[in-house]
């Protein structure tokens, strides 16, 4: 069986053209599938609106109780419920869900060492058993980057972490293909004439990170990336928001 597990973010979300297109294109998937989605631009624009300035470290948020009130809202709420609305809209039976919701995604509060990352969550577990009866009935999961530690505690965590994590959980019952779509056509060395890397492995990553082409958000998505590969995924990409229409068929594959 084969499973396709997508995961969106940055100008796809938000930008409701964008999100309309990716989602018209998501719904026409055959293969059994998941969505996964961020929204960190659009928690922060709301954030400042209420006073609340946005905080990051190497790319990745830093959530105090008032920014995890503000992202559960966000991402749980507002949408997540936008996205399966407009998937029902298009014949496709999606059901919103969190980490918490039927045990889904549990995880840890990470702990501080050089940083405190505040109510930021690790994965310890995927309930990959329960998702798969979801999906077997017939329902489209889509998971926003809430999880929860078992004891209440709800906790924000990297959505390109829950991808790779949902994958490799997976991966016990699928042949799992792993797409992180965003607003480039890929991994880009030049961002000017929008060259697109065509494969990456874990020596080029080096090389690349340290001559400063892959910096920022990208060093721990593709960190996710490769985790996944060595943890059971199949096949791995890193793509634009048309690459499912197949209106452009650039992208990066990701290898070991």
């Amino acid at each position: 069986m084969k499973l396709k597990i997508i995961k969106i973010g940055g100008n796809v979300i938000d930008k409701q053209e964008n999100l309309s297109a990716f989602l018209n294109d998501f719904s026409k998937i055959a293969d059994d599938k998941i969505l996964i989605h961020g929204g960190g631009t659009i928690a922060s624009k709301f954030g400042k609106q209420m006073g609340i300035e946005p905080k990051m470290h190497q790319g990745r948020r830093i959530t105090d109780k008032q920014s995890l009130e503000l992202t559960t809202m966000i991402y749980a709420g507002l949408l997540n419920k936008n996205i399966v609305a407009e998937l029902q809209s298009k014949s496709c039976n999606a059901i919103g869900l969190s980490g918490a919701d039927a045990n889904l995604i549990t995880a840890v509060k990470r702990p501080v060492k050089d940083i405190d990352f505040g109510f930021v969550g690790d994965v310890v577990k995927i309930n990959y058993k329960t998702i798969y009866q979801l999906i077997n009935i017939g329902l489209v999961p889509v998971f926003n980057a809430i999880t929860h530690d078992k004891n209440g505690q709800l906790l924000n965590t990297n959505a390109d972490t829950i991808a790779a994590e949902l994958a490799v959980g997976l991966s016990n019952i699928y042949e799992v293909e792993l797409i992180y779509l965003f607003e480039k056509d890929g991994v880009l060395s030049d961002l000017e004439n929008n060259t697109v890397i065509a494969e990456i492995d874990k020596n080029n990553f080096k090389k690349l990170k340290n001559k400063g082409i892959i910096q920022d958000g990208m060093i721990p998505k593709l960190e996710n990336c490769f985790y996944a590969l060595e943890n059971g995924v199949k096949s791995l990409k890193i793509a634009g928001v048309k690459y499912l229409s197949g209106a452009i068929n650039k992208y990066t594959k990701i290898t070991l």
